[in-house]
């Protein structure tokens, strides 16, 4: 699968995923009005809001980017409702060419682990009929639990051509409180790149594993240790953009050939159109500002590069 999505990459010659991440906060007010008439002004009313607000984005910008990240909880808030949209929205996505990053953070060990990892990236035998529950391409998967939590994930992945992105070094600003916690003489962060090195070797897919890495673009210098630990991972990059991250900080994040590395950006693109620097957009073109913030960030690492 990391092929697949490499191929993308190269194709659109940007690597760009965006994230997914809708809060009502970002939906702009015709579209709630609209959603709140026909449903109400409940759950299901709100899903349905971000269902629309999800399309016209994607819409807007499928053309220019690879793939892009949902990240579940944003939809798990609406409750029944809003896992539908988000289904909906892998589903659209996915129909539209792109790469899927389901954002679900999972972790835990055994069949509770296996569980997780059918669900988003495998499929369920009911009565003899095969069926993909939610149908990702990639997940994101919480290592804490160790190689308990992580194996059933690799053992679907390569049973059905899919791909995981562990948490290393994430782009919050607490993470150090454990993630730089100094063991054995080195952070516990690199001691999971070791870990991540070891599971990604068991499902390699040309030059790159299956078996990526979070890394974000706030620890630049983080980056680069981490680039050089994991020659043959591919790393997802969060912290672009409304969390500091910008293009001079990302260098280091690449192989010399120029793939290895895939940055996000979520708030900073799907809702440009509240930025002054987008002001000339209205609400009424939300999509379009969300278009014109792909191609800033895309010109922005390229110049970077």
């Amino acid at each position: 699968m990391i092929q697949k999505l490499i191929n993308k990459i190269v194709e659109k010659d940007a690597p760009i995923v965006v994230g997914l991440d809708p809060t009502l906060k970002f939906i702009p007010r015709f579209i709630l009005d609209e959603c709140y008439e026909e449903y109400g002004a409940n759950l299901k009313g709100a899903a349905e809001a971000v269902w629309l607000f999800n399309k016209a984005i994607v819409d807007a910008t499928y053309d220019l980017i690879p793939a892009v990240k949902p990240q579940i909880a944003m939809y798990e808030q609406f409750g029944t409702d809003g896992v539908e949209v988000f289904k909906r929205t892998v589903d659209y996505c996915k129909s539209k060419g792109l790469v899927v990053i389901g954002d679900v953070k999972r972790g835990d060990i055994g069949s509770t682990s296996a569980a997780y990892a059918v669900g988003h990236l495998g499929t369920v035998e009911i009565e003899g009929k095969t069926f993909m529950p939610f149908d990702e391409d990639f997940a994101t998967v919480n290592p804490y639990l160790g190689t308990d939590g992580v194996k059933p994930f690799v053992d679907v992945c390569n049973a059905n051509d899919r791909g995981i992105f562990v948490l290393v070094k994430t782009s919050n600003p607490s993470s150090g409180e454990f993630q730089d916690r100094i063991i054995d003489g080195k952070p516990l962060y690199e001691h999971v790149a070791d870990k991540v090195n070891e599971w990604g070797s068991t499902s390699m897919d040309g030059e790159y594993s299956n078996v990526g890495a979070v890394v974000g673009a706030t620890y630049p210098e983080q980056g680069e240790i981490l680039r050089k630990k994991m020659p043959k991972v591919y790393i997802l990059v969060p912290g672009y953009g409304a969390q500091g991250g910008k293009g001079a900080d990302l260098v280091h994040f690449f192989n010399k050939d120029g793939l290895g590395a895939i940055i996000n950006s979520s708030r900073g693109i799907i809702a440009a159109y509240q930025n002054e620097k987008y002001a000339e957009f209205t609400d009424k073109n939300f999509a379009d500002a969300s278009r014109r913030a792909v191609l800033d960030m895309k010109a922005d690492i390229k110049s970077a590069m």
